[in-house]
This record gives C-alpha cells, structure tokens and sequence, in this order.
C-alpha cells in the first residue's frame, strides 16, 4: 500500500442562518433560567453553539441514507474516507478526511437583528417555546414542558477542513461535501425537526488552502 503523505489542508468557512428556530441539547447550567426543561447547548459564557460533532453527524446520516446505509460497517468508501468508519475484513480503516469545527453565533449580527428594545426574548441569545401533548381521549393538553432554543434569523460561523492526501480524492470528496449540506438545507439540524425546528441555509463563503512541502 502506497504511504499516505498529507499534501494540502484546504479550509472551507461560511455561515449557518436560522431559517427556524434551533434547538440542540446542552446541560443545564447556573445561566439558565429556573424551570426549563430542555436548555441548548453552550460555551462557558452562556452562548449557544453548532458542535461540530452534531453538524459532522447530521451530514453523514444524511449521506448515508441517501446510499440506503444502515450500519457504518456497510457505508461506501468515500463516506469512510470523509467521517471515518469501523475497519472490517472488506475494508481497512480510513484516514479521516474532514474535520468539522464547532460553529459559534455571530453575537454582533444578533444584536442588530434583535435589539433588546424592540424584541423580546427570554435570554441574551434564546427563546423558550412550551409545548405540551394532547390527550387523546378528551383533547386536553398535558405533560407541558419548556424548550429552549435559538430563535430564527440567527447566524452561525462554521469551519470544515479537508485533509488533501496523495491519494488525489479531495474533488470528489468535496463534491460529495456540498451534496451533503444540500442535504441538510433540505432536511433539519438539532431535534424537534418534525416539528418544524432546524431548518437552516448553510452556505460555503470562502476557501483557502495551506500547502505542505514534500520531504
């Protein structure tokens, strides 16, 4: 087997807009407001965030069931190349090819967008939606409970580097990349995506490439 020599980190930024609003499920910590239920994700300062491992995740299943995948063992190889996969006797492990970083809110577009005088939100950065569920026999609503999330026309930054190996796949690993957040645009990030959260517009803005001298 040839030697797999890394020839090229190309570094592939652009922005996640809230189309409505996200929820993607985080601990709960001393910043969030007593009697919530389901809190988002946060960094330290009480901001929410994409990880990076949900946005990694949401695309390979996305990918993958688009190729009728049920199991990572029967995934193709390329997706094994992009995300990594589980070796077996029909086929060796992978270098992973994409590293996705966590995605972080513009927090100076929020503020334009939803200036505290004119909007009213629950937090900084968030809304709280109660829902409940409808009891069947008598159509009553029961079992409320309180669900945090991100409210639409927020933004998010994200990063997604491509390793570039002198296996000389990169074009079809990119190609196979924008196919997936296709995918996404057309599906939900987070949970409650049945109804009605997650929908986003995730766009590619800027690419740039850091080659590396062969020894």
């Amino acid at each position: 087997m040839e030697k797999m020599i890394l020839q090229e980190k190309i570094v592939l930024k652009g922005t996640i807009t809230l189309l409505t609003g996200l929820h993607i499920g985080g601990a709960k910590t001393s910043l969030d407001i007593g009697g919530l239920d389901l809190p988002v994700i946060k960094t330290p300062k009480g901001v929410p965030y994409i990880p990076g491992s949900s946005l990694k995740g949401k695309i390979r299943s996305l990918l993958a069931k688009k190729e009728d995948s049920n199991d990572v063992k029967e995934d193709s190889i390329i997706l094994r190349k992009m995300f990594g996969g589980v070796e077996t006797k029909e086929k060796p492990q992978e270098i992973t090819r994409l590293i996705f970083r966590d995605a972080y809110l513009d927090e100076e577009a929020f503020k334009v967008a939803f200036p505290k005088n004119a909007v009213k939100l629950e937090t900084d950065f968030t809304e709280i939606k109660t829902e409940n569920t409808i009891n069947r026999k008598n159509g009553t609503a029961q079992h409320p409970r309180t669900i945090e999330r991100v409210p639409a026309g927020a933004v998010f930054h994200f990063e997604i580097v491509l390793d570039k190996y002198n296996d000389s796949e990169a074009k079809e690993i990119l190609a196979k990349l924008k196919e997936g957040v296709e995918l996404l645009n057309n599906d939900y990030l987070g949970g409650s995506g049945t109804r009605g959260y997650g929908k986003v517009k995730m766009e590619f803005d800027e690419e740039s490439n850091r080659k590396f001298p062969e020894n």
